[in-house]
């Protein structure tokens, strides 16, 4: 039989995959397009922010599948951050 402790780092982790997994798609299709007019700035820096926050608790109760998913999804969240920041520059200086 499956232990309890086992069986929770193994939907947590699951959980953690999926949804860090989700950013990949955004990210690429940004670099990509080089686009990021319709991206909201404000929704990834506080994204951001709450990310680091929790990357900060998983390493205090030492949860590696929280730690490594928030550590993953922080650097996809500040890529995106930053593409914005370059697309939506680069945009306006093309820009009449």
């Amino acid at each position: 039989m499956i232990s309890s402790v086992w069986s929770t780092t193994l939907v947590g982790s699951f959980a953690a995959i999926c949804t860090t997994g989700a950013f990949v798609p955004q990210v690429a299709r940004v670099w990509r397009l080089k686009s990021a007019g319709e991206i909201s700035l404000a929704t990834f820096v506080v994204f951001s922010v709450g990310t680091t926050a929790w990357l900060v608790y998983g390493l205090s109760i030492g949860s590696l599948p929280v730690t490594a998913a928030n550590a993953v999804t922080l650097v996809l969240a500040l890529m995106m951050v930053a593409l914005k920041l370059n697309y939506d520059r680069s945009g306006r200086a093309g820009s009449p």
